[in-house]
């Protein structure tokens, strides 16, 4: 072989073992970061939320308030999951792709040990007076020049595998640690993934009994409303009764008449819970008012507006205990949602006499009482008009 032919061949496996550099990409550290910031974004907005039901929390809520709110974090959460998931994938892919230029970086590595092996063998063998053998054996000038360029180029090939070699040392280890890296944030992510997952299952099992309890809450208000209407019809009878008896045989001087607008005294001191009218119910439900809420302490003494006759005393449907007053004229009196009464039906009672003591505990305004007051024909009259103003 001619020492052109053997130069040609060195630059050929030179230029066969040189690694081909990859592609430029954002690193694994870059991408983690990446995540991690997507993740704490859903996280930040999952927390607000969060921090807007604790404030909620302490306001009236009905059941179908904090479905919605159920359904809100149930997304957000939802979102983590599914961003674990993409993020997990990604990752997994990653790692496929670190191990698989780690193996290539070995075996490239592995390669290169034996070509620098084999190279170190021929160096040992020749001697270290070789450079100076193959120079002095040069037979003219043209063949020293030729003979120095070709150990020229045998020792940059040289010095360029030595190189070769720390970079792949290098690349292994580098490969190495995102190897680490991805293995230890895929480990995170599984963990972080089974949590939400377990909270998102939570908030599930929340939803759906939230929703029993708006199922069962709406059939309940429904049949109260139910109730309430039965309860008044049998009211309205009543009066309409009470009526037809009074057109037959009047009773002597009414002691409420248009002159007692305003100057009525209240049956209990409290605060007015419900106004009459139409209000707004439970669970988005509408309830016409005959009369107002009072609020009082349990076993508050309950008294007469006016002097009149006891047409009923006793429990009366949803109202619970209940006494009603006959004041002539039309007029009568009614005070629901007793625990006790202290009348009987046909006693006579003055303004200001203990018809009985407040109930109500049970009911959905807490304890209180009913008023009301009913004109001729049973129609209910606005309490408060009557009443003295406070």
């Amino acid at each position: 072989m001619t020492l052109r032919a053997t130069i040609t061949g060195l630059a050929v496996v030179a230029a066969v073992t040189c690694p081909v550099r990859a592609q430029e990409r954002p690193t694994v550290t870059q991408r983690i970061r990446q995540n991690q910031e997507r993740l704490s974004d859903i996280r930040q907005e999952r927390t607000e939320i969060e921090r807007q039901i604790n404030r909620l929390r302490g306001q009236a809520q009905t059941i179908g308030t904090e479905l919605v709110n159920i359904e809100r974090q149930k997304s957000v959460t939802g979102r983590l999951v599914n961003e674990l998931d993409r993020q997990i994938g990604s990752l997994s892919a990653e790692l496929d792709t670190v191990t698989f230029e780690l193996m290539m970086a070995q075996d490239a590595l592995s390669e290169k040990h034996a070509i620098l092996e084999a190279r170190l063998v021929e160096i040992y063998k020749r001697g270290t007076l070789w450079v100076f053998e193959v120079l002095l054996a040069a037979e003219s000038f043209g063949d020293l020049l030729s003979r120095y360029k070709y150990l020229y180029l045998v020792s940059r090939q040289d010095r360029a595998l030595a190189q070769q070699i720390e970079e792949l040392r290098n690349r292994v280890a580098q490969r190495r640690n995102e190897l680490v890296t991805v293995h230890g944030e895929l480990g995170r992510q599984r963990d972080d993934r089974e949590r939400e997952l377990t909270r998102y299952v939570s908030l599930e099992h929340r939803r759906q009994r939230a929703l029993q309890n708006t199922r069962a809450s709406e059939r309940a208000a429904a049949e109260r409303l139910t109730a309430l209407a039965q309860d008044e019809a049998r009211l309205a009878d009543i009066i309409t009764a009470l009526e037809r008896e009074r057109a037959r045989s009047p009773v002597g001087t009414a002691t409420i008449t248009n002159a007692s607008i305003g100057t009525l005294d209240w049956p209990v001191e409290g605060t007015v819970v419900y106004r009459f009218g139409r209000q707004a119910g439970r669970d988005n439900t509408a309830v016409r008012q005959h009369g107002i809420g009072i609020a009082v302490p349990l076993g508050t003494p309950v008294r007469a507006v006016a002097g009149g006759v006891v047409q009923h005393a006793g429990p009366f449907g949803t109202y619970g205990p209940t006494v009603l007053l006959e004041h002539g004229g039309g007029y009568y009196t009614l005070y629901l949602y007793l625990s006790r009464i202290d009348v009987a039906v046909g006693a006579d009672v003055v303004a200001g006499q203990n018809v009985g003591l407040s109930g109500g505990a049970g009911s959905d305004d807490g304890p209180h009482i009913e008023f009301q007051i009913r004109g001729q024909g049973g129609i209910a009259l606005d309490p408060q008009t009557w009443l003295k103003r406070r």
